[in-house]
């Protein structure tokens, strides 16, 4: 039984490290199709939701039926519970990295404009996080997975101004509205994104340390 419940556990690590690289790429891939006005790699973005979709699914019946089959105790049942949840975690950053690609899509109806706050930082700060809750899952790293919850504040200050910059320039230039409203949303898409990573880097620590750290951090 033992050796069933290892090779099992093996399994679902390589497939929740494989859709973690997959998410990954579709988040990189709607960033750039808004940095670049790129309609056809924002719609290329979109039609693979289904894909991740189906693997998120497929992931999370093979959970269960471990569960079920081998009723795991310990440390193998803290790391199938972290996989569930780690699985939504991914699945819900794919879904806004669509949502990303679809707004870059409604700004090629209008005007090209100035962004109107600091995306490329707000960016990258999101990207580091997501890389480094899955590189700390990776490696079971406590000071990654830390490093990531830490960054949740300062993405959150950054959207914070974000929104002050997006009223200031809709008051000073209400002829474009409707693009600097797509930017607004973008940055919420990216604020919650680094939630997501920070509950990635929530549930690596569960993993690790069998605490409960949501809410307390």
């Amino acid at each position: 039984m033992t050796m069933h419940i290892t090779r099992e556990i093996e399994k679902l690590k390589k497939r929740i490290l494989t859709l973690g690289a997959d998410v990954e790429e579709v988040l990189q891939q709607a960033v750039q199709s808004l940095e670049t006005m790129d309609g056809a790699l924002a719609r290329q973005v979109a039609e693979n939701d289904d894909r991740i979709d189906h693997i998120e699914v497929d992931l999370e019946e093979e959970c269960l039926k471990v569960l079920a089959l081998y009723q795991p105790v310990a440390n193998d049942l803290r790391f199938i519970v972290s996989v569930l949840k780690i699985n939504n975690d991914l699945e819900r950053i794919a879904d806004l990295a669509v949502n990303i690609a679809e707004r870059a899509l409604d700004l090629l109806k209008y005007e090209r404009i100035a962004v109107p706050f600091e995306f490329s930082t707000m960016w990258q700060k999101v990207y580091d996080m997501v890389r480094k809750s899955l590189d700390a899952l990776v490696n079971l790293d406590r000071r990654q997975a830390r490093e990531v919850i830490a960054l949740d504040d300062e993405v959150d200050d950054l959207h914070h101004n974000s929104y002050a910059l997006v009223i200031d320039r809709i008051r000073r230039e209400p002829q474009h509205i409707e693009p600097l409203i797509c930017y607004l949303v973008i940055s919420r898409y990216l604020e919650r994104i680094a939630d997501q990573a920070t509950n990635i880097a929530e549930d690596v620590l569960y993993l690790i340390e069998g605490d409960i750290v949501r809410h307390i951090l």
